[in-house]
């Protein structure tokens, strides 16, 4: 039998998990949000900046309205559509496009490159995000920065949770999660109860600790790197909310 592909490269996982994943609460957090990474990356107004991963656009269209020379990666050409079509709506410049993040690379071209919201480690071999990461370093100008936003093993053990259930926009979204391969990978399972309607998928990605993280955005070449517990630079220690790393080119 075809071996199936892997959850992250299912259409039907983004299309189905889409209005849960970015929801009203999360579409409410991206101004904060991207007044926390202006301020820690210190994107200038003629940077040019990269959201990598970006999904329906919340991060790029938010630099956009700031004045932001934006460009939108993403392999989920329905998201594509969506952020294009708001962007057309508000009349914003964003240039956004389809592409694998393991292919994408545009040498020199940016100020700086964001992937937030655990959009990283999705692949089963770690050579991947090896290459995401050179990708990036090569794709950033001299003084570049790149912030990676993750739950680290660190941040996740303290407040790690078997089950877990969430109110998103009418119904409940429940999610189970399993750590495995000696705490180096998440495996989860979600359900979504709205109405009369069940929903299932299951996701699953790599976990990386500060350390570690850290180590690989040196071996791709970057000349320093920085680890922060929350996007407005707060320390990664005990209290740390999310990993959040920062590797200058």
């Amino acid at each position: 039998m075809p071996e199936s592909r892997p959850w992250h490269e299912d259409n039907a996982f983004w299309e189905t998990w889409g209005q849960t994943m970015f929801g009203r609460q999360r579409l409410a957090a991206t101004t904060a949000e991207v007044d926390s990474i202006i301020s820690l990356l210190g994107i200038k107004p003629d940077d040019s900046v990269l959201d990598l991963c970006c999904g329906v656009g919340r991060h790029a269209l938010e630099l956009a309205r700031r004045g932001f020379e934006v460009t939108g990666v993403d392999r989920t050409r329905q998201y594509l559509e969506q952020a294009s079509r708001q962007a057309d709506e508000e009349g914003l410049k964003v240039e956004f496009i389809e592409a694998d993040m393991r292919e994408f690379s545009r040498p020199a071209a940016f100020g700086a490159v964001i992937n937030i919201f655990t959009s990283f480690g999705y692949f089963e071999d770690p050579e991947d995000d090896r290459r995401v990461i050179r990708n990036m370093c090569s794709s950033l100008k001299p003084g570049g920065r790149f912030l990676i936003d993750m739950h680290g093993k660190e941040s996740l053990a303290r407040i790690f949770r078997e089950r877990d259930w969430t109110e998103v926009d009418g119904g409940i979204w429940l999610q189970e999660r399993r750590v495995t391969k000696n705490w180096s990978w998440m495996e989860g399972h979600w359900i979504l109860l709205k109405g009369n309607e069940r929903t299932e998928g299951k996701i699953s990605h790599r976990l990386y600790s500060a350390t570690e993280i850290m180590a690989l955005m040196v071996e791709c070449d970057f000349s320093s790197v920085e680890a922060y517990g929350t996007l407005d630079g707060g320390p990664y220690d005990h209290t740390a909310r999310r990993l959040v790393v920062v590797g200058r080119k």
